[in-house]
């Protein structure tokens, strides 16, 4: 056993037998989620390194700590990508890693046509709560009998088990792709994005916001080609829309920018075809991703209630996703609600894997 993965073994080992609490640290870009952290700390980001890549197989295993950056950097080298692109949110010295990229289960711009990161993990090997390794999945995807734990892994945040390493599925980059830009209203936007989703089109993300609606193609040249002609609008140069997918994925649209320390910043979780949400007056109009599934709104806590149930009305949910002051985390919802039936079984899940509750205590994802 190496020695990184031996002395983070030895470590969760002794916090379980003095019953003390462990807070993970990876590179610590996504620490801004969520109420204060809590626990020990645990350093992650010694155990790095890509373990194996075969670009042929289409699957890359890695450890933890690997930086998000090196691991895509790879795949670029051979022509692959993770689909899902996951956000960095880097800061300073706050850099992703792997691990910190599926405890957290973030998707980028793609998410509602390539699908989550959860759909792309095939295997784990992680610590739980008592100081076991353990190893689930593999490095195929059929592979599973039984509960599926690897994915499992993915948006528990750290509260299941110590992520040591992941294997991963990879695609190839698309052959082409193209931007288009149109001017329409929220309800436009929404009602094209339904019409189209219902059409042989080569869809890969959209993103609607202040008057205009983009639409990202991606697959052959041909199918491409053909979907710029059918649907029309303005197509972006491609510096430009690299620029935009990549300014929406890392929360750096202007749109985002704008949000005063006042205001904290909504994720509503919604069907795609849900009709523009009737929010309290004085709210600015959402920001829309995922062909309508995930929409952002910038409103003070006050307004919490009012936003809750106009995401309920429409068959989805609110949570905060950030906010500059402690106080606006207090009380309301970080994760997705649950149902009763829901929450009895994670519990389950939180016995089995850290029965003491000594991994991230503060996390609430799982």
């Amino acid at each position: 056993m190496e020695t990184a993965l031996h002395n983070i073994l030895e470590r969760v080992r002794a916090a379980a037998a003095d019953a003390t609490p462990l807070r993970l640290c990876g590179g610590g870009s996504k620490d801004f989620h969520g109420l204060a952290l809590e626990g020990t700390p645990l350093e992650l980001r010694p155990l790095r390194g890509i373990i194996s890549y075969e670009p042929t197989e289409l699957v890359v295993t890695a450890r933890a700590g690997t930086p998000l950056q090196e691991l895509q950097a790879t795949l670029a080298q051979a022509g692959q990508a993770l689909a899902f692109e996951p956000p960095h949110f880097a800061l300073g010295d706050k850099q992703p890693t792997v691990g910190g990229m599926v405890a957290a289960g973030w998707s980028g711009p793609a998410r509602a046509s390539s699908g989550a990161v959860r759909d792309f993990v095939l295997g784990v090997e992680i610590i739980n709560g008592r100081g076991e390794l353990l190893r689930y999945g593999g490095q195929v995807m059929k592979n599973v009998a039984g509960y599926d734990v690897s994915r499992l892994m993915a948006g528990s945040w750290g509260t299941l088990g110590v992520i040591t390493e992941v294997s991963l599925k990879v695609l190839p980059v698309a052959p082409a792709q193209a931007t288009l830009v149109f001017a329409m209203n929220e309800a436009q936007a929404l009602e094209a994005l339904n019409r189209w989703g219902g059409q042989p089109l080569p869809l890969n993300a959209s993103c609607w916001a202040q008057g205009q609606l983009w639409l990202r193609l991606c697959g052959a040249q041909a199918a491409v080609q053909a979907a710029c002609q059918k649907l029309g609008g303005e197509r972006l140069p491609d510096d430009q829309a690299a620029a935009l997918w990549h300014s929406l994925r890392e929360q750096q649209h202007p749109w985002f920018a704008a949000r005063s320390d006042a205001d904290a910043l909504w994720r509503l979780s919604l069907p795609q075809t849900a009709a523009p949400l009737a929010l309290p007056e004085g709210i600015a109009a959402p920001l829309i991703e995922w062909h309508g599934a995930q929409r952002w709104v910038q409103a003070p806590r006050t307004m919490a209630s009012a936003i809750t149930a106009a995401a309920q009305a429409a068959g989805g949910s609110a949570t905060i996703f950030r906010a500059e002051r402690a106080d606006q985390l207090s009380n309301w919802p970080i994760f997705n609600p649950q149902s009763a039936t829901l929450q009895a079984v994670h519990a389950q899940l939180k016995k089995a894997f850290d029965p003491h509750g000594l991994l991230n205590p503060g996390r609430t994802g799982l």
